[in-house]
């Protein structure tokens, strides 16, 4: 007898919470370093925006929506709300991150329905909103040196590159951190960008775990290499090698956590790899030609837009007629 029953028709044990609980612990590397080279202000302002992001999406879904089931059980909350406190400053004041947790809450996902339904990464809207309308706070790092912090500020290495070369130096005329240090977070940045090592122990266990593919990361990191290498082979003196890229900023972050949102990305691996190559492209166009030093952000934000129309490079279906 052939027995037919409605889908699902592969039962897996894996649920969204265990998702997001991998997604965290694959976190927990940089939040760690984080707070060993920012101190307490790390904890506070990580600690600020996971309780505003669940009290938003509880509340939202508690008063407004009138949901009867809540959707912070899923954790996704969560981590918005690390992801979000990780492309911050460890200094931007606290206010601030509240406002951010509601902007990536309120508008990025729940105005769409909530998980699973938004269009967007929140925690990177929440950023993005927070640089536009803050830039002066959102752009004041702290200076590292051995782990360490003091009271003044300092440029970012992809501020740094910038300012130097619109202001006419070429690239052998500016101090620019090692590899070595950018690889081990020796330099100044966000809360959860600054250390390459602890990004990539977390990416390879979501890998691991099967929580992500390899097709975004490796894309993203690949096009930026080749494409920044490409420019720096026309003119170094202008441009940075392609380890300097790959390594500084939010590429790491971007790359491994932020793009590989399961809502806000494609769905094939072939729709992933155009996917990552975008953002890649866009990522090295935007620090190399744009106005702001940093680009990963606003180009995954962009390819989120596109992924819709990606989605629709999609195997044909079964008994259908390829067109």
């Amino acid at each position: 007898m052939l027995s037919v029953s409605p889908s699902p028709h592969y039962q897996s044990d894996t649920s969204t919470t265990r998702l997001m609980c991998n997604v965290l612990i694959a976190l927990v590397p940089a939040l760690i370093f984080s707070v060993v080279v920012f101190g307490f202000s790390a904890l506070l302002l990580t600690a600020v925006a996971v309780i505003s992001c669940l009290f938003f999406e509880f509340a939202i879904d508690k008063w407004l929506l009138k949901n009867e089931d809540i959707s912070i059980k899923d954790c996704s909350a969560i981590i918005t709300g690390v992801l979000l406190s990780f492309n911050l400053p460890n200094n931007l004041p606290i206010w601030m991150v509240i406002i951010g947790s509601l902007v990536a809450i309120g508008i990025a996902k729940m105005s769409f329905g909530g998980l699973g339904c938004n269009i967007f990464n929140p925690a990177l809207v929440g950023r993005v909103f927070l640089l536009i309308s803050f830039p002066a706070d959102m752009t004041t790092w702290s200076k590292v040196s051995d782990y360490t912090i003091d009271g003044t500020s300092g440029a970012t290495p992809l501020g740094l590159l910038k300012e130097s070369i619109l202001s006419g130096k070429t690239i052998s005329q500016i101090s620019l951190p090692s590899v070595q240090d950018l690889f081990i977070g020796n330099i100044g940045g966000s809360l959860g960008e600054i250390s390459v090592i602890a990004l990539l122990v977390g990416g390879i266990y979501l890998i691991c775990t099967k929580t992500i593919s390899w097709h975004i990361p490796v894309s993203i990191l690949g096009t930026m290499f080749l494409f920044s290498g490409i420019l720096y082979l026309v003119n170094p003196e202008l441009n940075a090698n392609p380890l300097f890229h790959i390594c500084s900023g939010g590429a790491m972050l971007g790359a491994i956590f932020m793009a590989t949102d399961y809502t806000t990305s494609p769905m094939t691996a072939k729709g992933k790899l155009l996917f990552g190559f975008g953002i890649g492209i866009l990522t090295i166009i935007i620090r190399r030609f744009g106005a702001y030093p940093e680009g990963m952000s606003f180009a995954i934000l962009i390819m989120n837009a596109l992924t819709p129309l990606i989605n629709k490079m999609q195997p044909h279906r079964y008994g259908t007629k390829k067109q």
